[in-house]
Parts: structure tokens; C-alpha cells; sequence
């Protein structure tokens, strides 16, 4: 699930800091998520979620 957190972003030609200031995470804790340091909880699932969607309805 990490790896393809991190391959959507990039897909989406998103930074960290961008996704994460979207999503109301620290970068910081981002990237502990997408490296499979820390498991995220469904909550944060879905504010990465709804910020990734917001991003794509953004650059239409």
C-alpha cells in the first residue's frame, strides 16, 4: 500500500509537502507512510484520499 501511495503522487506530479499540506499532515509523517514506517489509520487513508481527488479536479 506504501509503495503505491507514493507511485499515485508522482503519477499526480505531486510533491510531499504538497499532498501533505492538502491532506492537514506534516510531510514528515507523509513520508513515514509511503516508506511503511507507520501504518496510517482509515481516517488518515482518507484525507489523502480526498486531497489526491481535490488535486486532480483542481488541474482540470
Amino acid at each position: 500500500m506504501a509503495m503505491n501511495l507514493r507511485r499515485r503522487r508522482h503519477d499526480q506530479k505531486m510533491t510531499q509537502e504538497e499532498l501533505a499540506e492538502r491532506a492537514g499532515l506534516s510531510a514528515r509523517y507523509l513520508g513515514s507512510i509511503e516508506r511503511g514506517d507507520v501504518a496510517a489509520s482509515v481516517t488518515v487513508l482518507g484525507q489523502i484520499a480526498d486531497a489526491r481527488n481535490h488535486a486532480n479536479i483542481a488541474r482540470i
